[in-house]
């Protein structure tokens, strides 16, 4: 299958291109030239399906004119190793726990896929990895590609302004993966890789591509969850007028699941759930996108000011505010609303929500019909926001082991400007 840059002048790539790239010469984002509808006879037993099963049905539609049938459906079990199970909280409310992979945080999917199709890919060739996180990308990412030969991943993150345990994950593993510490906000982080991968020198002097979820490679194998989350909910023959919620920062995570119902996922409506960082909700009310400067909060992964994936859902629905609207709707928290919620929600059902969860959780509990049922996506666990969740709770969070052992390495990191020029500098020198 061929791909086509959202901003419509750059040439159409394969996919191999679109993956080792991972952003179109003329900035665009790749999309696919087409989106598949599954049959329906999938979609009539999916609940007898595994994760494994159904994802790899989802990717087949995506990666399988381009990738063996053997390779991808090993990919793909490679990728999915752990369970996502869905947790009931709260009457017609579940929570689809995307928190059980290596690093505990719902990226673990994308970015293990994405190691590995990049891998099959790339062959021999040395390849770096330039990431920017506001979070759970960074050490998803630098997990994922830890120890992948001929790959090195750079992560840029911004300095004070990610949880101790997030930078830990990706700050202590040393080998091909070296953190930069940069002095700014999460979109400095963003502009730093997109400029990166348009500079000519630069792209002589060493071959780049990008893991966040720009890269077509990571972003698509999030539509694992929702067929996932439909086949568990049919499953409880709680599947008609369902409503998911998604936790919304850089806009990847929805879009994979739009494209879902571009597929045919019978799911009725989503809700995109905001932090302070509120410009895709703006949009929704008025039909005017305005990005503007990120403020931090204590959902920090969501603190995106500039959404990159914002463009594909445009694409995707043709530029039409009223069709977007149709399928989407937005909700927006302040901290203190956020905190509220996680109180409440421990108190009321004794589960305890991560700041991000609290938003997808807030948004269904408010926008609910009598007639739907809902799934929110709990995309990272409590104790990687251990002083927040703490604070907000008075109570004592415990540490999964997982996490436990990052907490024992040393941080090692870069510390470098949001200047364009010193992280040319940097790169140029490596």
């Amino acid at each position: 299958m061929n791909y086509y840059s959202t901003n419509g002048k750059a040439p159409i790539a394969t996919l191999e291109k679109a993956v080792v790239k991972g952003l179109a010469e003329d900035r665009g984002l790749y999309m696919p030239e087409r989106i598949k509808n599954l049959p329906q006879e999938f979609f009539d037993h999916i609940e007898e399906l595994s994760f494994q099963e159904i994802a790899y049905q989802v990717a087949d539609a995506f990666f399988g004119e381009d990738v063996p049938a053997d390779k991808l459906k090993q990919i793909v079990y490679d990728t999915l190793s752990f369970d996502t199970p869905v947790v009931p909280v709260k009457e017609n409310i579940f929570s689809l726990e995307l928190f059980h992979g290596p690093t505990l945080a719902f990226k673990d999917v994308g970015a293990r896929f994405m190691a590995r199709l990049l891998r099959y890919f790339n062959g021999e060739d040395t390849v770096n990895v330039l990431v920017a996180t506001s979070g759970d990308t960074g050490s998803a990412v630098a997990n994922g590609f830890l120890g992948v030969e001929g790959v090195h991943v750079y992560v840029l993150y911004p300095k004070g302004k990610v949880s101790l345990i997030q930078e830990y994950q990706f700050t202590t593993l040393g080998h091909n993966v070296t953190a930069l510490e940069v002095d700014g906000v999460f979109d400095d982080c963003q502009a730093l890789v997109k400029n990166a991968f348009m500079d000519d020198e630069l792209n002589r002097h060493m071959k780049l591509t990008s893991a966040n979820s720009i890269n077509v490679a990571r972003f698509l194998p999030q539509s694992f969850y929702y067929f996932y989350a439909y086949s568990q909910m049919k499953k409880r023959g709680l599947a008609d007028n369902l409503v998911v919620c998604v936790p919304s920062g850089n806009f990847g995570n929805i879009c994979s699941a739009l494209f879902g119902k571009k597929m045919g996922l019978p799911v009725k409506r989503f809700i995109a759930a905001n932090n302070a960082n509120d410009v895709f909700y703006k949009y929704l009310q008025t039909g005017k996108y305005e990005p503007k400067d990120s403020v931090q909060t204590i959902a920090n992964a969501m603190d995106v000011g500039a959404p990159s994936n914002f463009a594909r859902i445009l694409d995707l629905y043709k530029g039409s505010h009223d069709a977007v609207c149709q399928d989407i709707s937005g909700a927006t928290y302040s901290d203190v609303q956020i905190a509220d919620t996680i109180r409440e929600c421990l108190s009321e059902t004794g589960y305890l929500l991560d700041p991000h969860g609290a938003c997808g959780y807030s948004a269904l509990k408010e926008g609910l019909k009598p007639d739907e049922k809902g799934v929110f996506l709990e995309t990272a666990h409590p104790a990687k926001f251990k002083d927040t969740v703490e604070r907000i709770t008075g109570k004592v969070v415990e540490i999964p082991p997982r996490l436990a052992a990052f907490m024992k390495g040393t941080k090692q990191s870069v510390s470098i400007s949001k200047e364009f020029t010193d992280f040319k500098l940097y790169l140029l020198n490596q």
